[in-house]
């Protein structure tokens, strides 16, 4: 069970300040989506639980344990702008994690190791629907697919938590429904807990568990960069969705309760 925790996260960049008194618990298996408006620190909270930007203030415990200042293992990431390395194969491109995690200076698999995962990283292209397009090279496959690419590249990995910013953002509406459903069904099978950050309310209430509404509530025109964004809403999705446990079972994501005012004003 992955539980990360966030406790009183403060963000400033010399007198700016982005975020202020941030306190949210995400359990095990949520998928937890992040809105709100340009410039209210969405990415930036999401960088924070990457490790490529550390809070001014607070702390932020991944299973009761400190985050890892840096990018760790233990969290996969897919970004707006395909993050795929252009000289590697597709298959080449899910196996790179995998190398450079377990054999940190050679960046190579040999013997048992690589066949394992090799039929780890060819298990995943199955799930993603790129079985047959495992010698080809990301310049060879269209923007769903590469998204779609990424998407097992950062599976490969995994992680305790997968991050998205932005992650169909590019995609056309068509594409976009697609990935939609694969990604709801990778969330289902994996059993792994997802922060997204997204503008498209429609998109996080489609694939969130909870809705996390990010906004500046304190606006005087004089003092704006003082003040920072902070949670204004916190809203469960409703009906409860579920996963799959390892043995097969089905199990209910916990959800915090709805909020009457706060169903209200996201609607709005």
């Amino acid at each position: 069970m992955t539980t990360l925790v966030l406790e009183k996260i403060w963000k400033e960049y010399g007198d700016q300040i982005v975020l202020e008194n941030i306190d949210i618990t995400i359990e095990s298996g949520s998928f937890v989506a992040l809105v709100g408006p340009s410039g209210c620190g969405k990415t930036t909270l999401l960088k924070m639980l990457l490790g490529e930007e550390r809070p001014t203030s607070g702390r932020i415990l991944l299973d009761g344990v400190p985050l890892n200042p840096e990018p760790d293992w233990d969290r996969g990431v897919v970004f707006q702008r395909y993050s795929v390395f252009p000289h590697l194969t597709v298959l080449g491109n899910v196996l790179v994690g995998r190398e450079f995690e377990k054999s940190r200076f050679l960046g190579r698999l040999f013997g048992t190791r690589r066949e394992a995962a090799v039929e780890d990283a060819r298990t995943l292209l199955k799930s993603v629907g790129l079985s047959e397009h495992e010698s080809k090279y990301p310049a060879a496959l269209s923007g769903g697919m590469q998204q779609r690419l990424a998407l097992a590249q950062a599976l490969m990995r995994k992680p305790k938590v997968l991050l998205l910013d932005e992650p169909f953002g590019a995609l056309d509406p068509g594409i976009r429904a697609e990935v939609h459903a694969l990604m709801n069904e990778l969330w289902v099978e994996q059993g792994i807990t997802v922060v997204m950050v997204t503008h498209d309310l429609s998109e996080a209430f489609r694939l969130g568990t909870r809705v996390i509404a990010l906004e500046r509530r304190r606006n005087r025109p004089e003092e704006k960069e003082r003040y920072g964004a902070t949670i204004a809403h916190d809203i469960a999705v409703w009906p409860p969705k579920k996963q799959k446990k390892l043995n097969g079972s089905a199990v209910v994501t916990p959800t915090p309760p709805l909020i009457a005012a706060d169903a209200s004003a996201a609607v709005h």
